[in-house]
């Protein structure tokens, strides 16, 4: 007979506490019963975009012709769905790669004057599903803190991009002394915030109608802010997961576009296992200047301007097929076992794309979507129609509603796509 496990479990000796990751008998209820695991999400954009005709294949369903770039994660054929046709609408900015802010929001005109970002599918996701993990959400950067994460309110929430930091933050537990200053650094934002509140409601009091939208939606912000430090509270005496590996290195230098990202992409299948979160997105950035692979001399986005030259294309080639290697070894990394016999991957949907269809024209139509995992209905290619693209919205909600999210509608979708 198999011993219900509680997810507290913790083994205790020496004043030591270490707390077990999420294993199959942890899904067991006290009476018995065995729940399903929980879905998640991990959305990962190339903000370069792909080579579309070393990418889509000239035919479609699930007998199509593989192509150079498919031919990388020929292993995972029946694991993942390529879509084609897919896009969102009036992505014209002010500068032609501002789409990288709305690839997972899909506010229009992004770049423009006036132009206020709207909230990303990561973080509604991580509004529904709410406090059930230490992260409600987790960003990563392959350089720098820029993400593609936004609030309801349109604000960027900064991407982590230092390995070790994310491994700190998720499976350190700290001394006395840091625990302590950390639950002072949040009373201190508790005081902080509410200064802050009573100040504007006095203020509130004489302001004028036209000005009470924007002081509502700063107190938005406030009310995130607030709810942010609750959480972190909340989570602050719970024992964080223990995991058998040592804390990852940085990559100081900015050139190692392969191993900055597969640093990242390594972490995680141990964010997913233990349940620190459910919800990660994770940008590869453009700015890496000349990436540090052999046969490569130019820098990323100046190939991807390639203006058709057949040797910038190959040099091209030779980068994307090196990210599009680590996607399919991250695959690999997620069919390790997790609850109820399954694997992670299993468990969760993988979206990879880009918000560039044509990086050398600064096209944001046609966009390169490739879904894996998640127990969707996979080995297919699906073209859509090339000139009235389908909004990839649609498929933001059919992911959301497979995570048992309750949504009809996000952003720019129309509908949905069944997969």
């Amino acid at each position: 007979m198999q011993t219900p496990l509680s997810r507290r479990t913790a083994l205790k000796a020496s004043g030591i506490t270490v707390a077990l990751p999420l294993l199959e008998s942890m899904s067991i209820a006290v009476d018995g019963t065995q729940h399903p695991p929980p879905k998640r999400m991990v959305c990962i954009c190339n903000t370069l975009g792909l080579h579309a005709p070393s990418l889509f294949p000239t035919t479609t369903g699930s007998n199509y012709e593989s192509t150079e770039y498919l031919d990388i994660l020929q292993r995972h054929r029946k694991e993942f769905t390529l879509f084609a046709g897919l896009s969102h609408p009036d992505q014209v900015g002010k500068d032609p790669h501002d789409t990288e802010m709305t690839f997972l929001t899909s506010a229009r005109n992004p770049g423009l004057g006036g132009f206020r970002n709207t909230i990303s599918i990561d973080q509604f996701a991580a509004e529904k599903i709410g406090n059930v993990t230490r992260y409600p959400s987790v960003s990563l950067s392959s350089n720098r803190k820029k993400s593609q994460s936004f609030t309801r309110n349109g604000v960027m929430i900064p991407a982590d991009d230092m390995p070790s930091q994310v491994y700190t933050k998720l499976f350190l537990r700290g001394s006395q002394k840091e625990i302590r200053q950390q639950r002072q650094r949040l009373a201190d934002g508790h005081s902080i915030l509410d200064s802050v509140i009573e100040q504007i409601r006095s203020i509130e009091r004489t302001t004028p109608s036209t000005d009470k939208r924007q002081l509502e939606q700063y107190f938005d912000s406030i009310r995130v802010a607030e709810t942010e430090l609750n959480n972190s509270e909340v989570w602050l005496d719970r024992p964080k997961p223990s995991v058998q590996t040592v804390t990852p290195e940085n990559i100081a230098d900015p050139s190692d576009l392969v191993g900055r990202v597969r640093s990242l992409l390594n972490l995680i299948p141990l964010i997913l296992q233990t349940d620190s979160s459910r919800v990660i997105s994770v940008v590869i950035q453009s700015d890496h200047g000349t990436p540090n692979i052999d046969g490569v001399s130019d820098g990323h986005h100046p190939l991807s301007h390639h203006g058709r030259d057949p040797e910038r294309i190959a040099q091209l080639k030779i980068i994307e097929m090196e990210i599009l290697t680590c996607l399919s070894d991250f695959l690999d990394g997620l069919k390790q076992p997790s609850e109820n016999g399954s694997d992670l991957l299993e468990q969760t949907s993988v979206l990879f794309g880009s918000n560039l269809g044509n990086a050398n024209a600064h096209d944001p139509r046609n966009l390169p979507i490739i879904l894996a995992g998640g127990k969707h209905k996979h080995g297919r290619f699906i073209q859509h129609n090339k000139k009235d693209n389908v909004p990839l919205c649609n498929l933001f909600v059919s992911l959301l509603q497979s995570m048992g999210i309750e949504a009809d509608r996000f952003g720019s979708s129309t509908g949905t796509i069944d997969m």
